[in-house]
């Protein structure tokens, strides 16, 4: 098992339900492809350092969890299409 970080930049128009429906949806996937989620945290409402889809600011959430190499790749191709989600980013950490 590899552990792997997940930055989702998640848009800051959306409710407080919304928000939380997206995470749960990513935490999800991740389960879903045989990870296993060690910790979320949520770092709130950041500015971003260039405007996206018109806007300066969105919800940051940084995931740590476990999986083999392939749950990543399947991670990504489902985050990729969540509209909620302005930006991502899953690396592997190192041992």
């Amino acid at each position: 098992m590899n552990k792997y970080e997940l930055v989702v930049i998640v848009n800051a128009a959306l409710e407080d339900e919304e928000r939380a429906a997206t995470i749960e949806k990513v935490k999800e996937y991740i389960t879903r492809f045989g990870g296993t989620v060690t910790n979320v945290d949520d770092w709130g409402k950041k500015r971003l350092a260039y405007e996206i889809q018109k806007s300066k600011e969105a919800f940051y959430y940084f995931i740590q969890f476990e999986s083999d190499a392939n749950c990543p790749n399947e991670v990504e191709d489902n985050i990729r299409i969540m509209e909620s989600v302005v930006r991502y980013l899953c690396v592997r950490k190192e041992a």
